[in-house]
């Protein structure tokens, strides 16, 4: 079978397949590289997990494999040791696919809350702001 674009290369996976965690005992786990395969696509594409395509099994797998390996480490060691294979020649995130927020995006550049704000000491009666009518 033809791997699908994007997908781990047999070389890829022959440097990745010794850093997984490996529980011999109970539940056969699901094909590591099939959820690595899964997790990669959800990461590449910001989906939610859930929509994850099924051929990589399924969505809650891909997610806890992700949370449980980020808190062991076993990505800082995959991302080492893919680094290393490739001398340094691949980059792996893509910036352009990272949007901002809708709350975000109308802020004025170089204003900080700040400089919105009262100074320390000021008082926040009117006459302090030279109202007229105060006194």
């Amino acid at each position: 079978m033809q791997p699908r674009r994007y997908e781990l290369s047999d070389f890829e996976w022959s440097i990745i397949e010794p850093l997984l965690p490996n529980k011999p005992r109970g539940v056969p786990r699901a094909d590591d590289r099939k959820v690595l395969n899964g997790i990669y696509w959800r990461l590449r594409t910001g989906s939610p997990w859930a929509d994850i395509p099924e051929r990589y099994g399924p969505a809650t797998t891909c997610y806890n494999r992700f949370v449980r390996w980020r808190a062991i480490g076993v990505w800082d060691r995959i991302f080492d040791a893919v680094s290393a294979a490739y001398e340094g020649d691949l980059q792996m995130i893509d910036s352009s696919s990272i949007r901002v927020h809708q709350h975000g995006a109308n802020a004025k550049k170089g204003v900080s809350t700040q400089a919105r704000r009262p100074p320390l000491g000021t008082t926040l009666k009117p006459d302090a702001w030279g109202a007229r009518g105060a006194g």
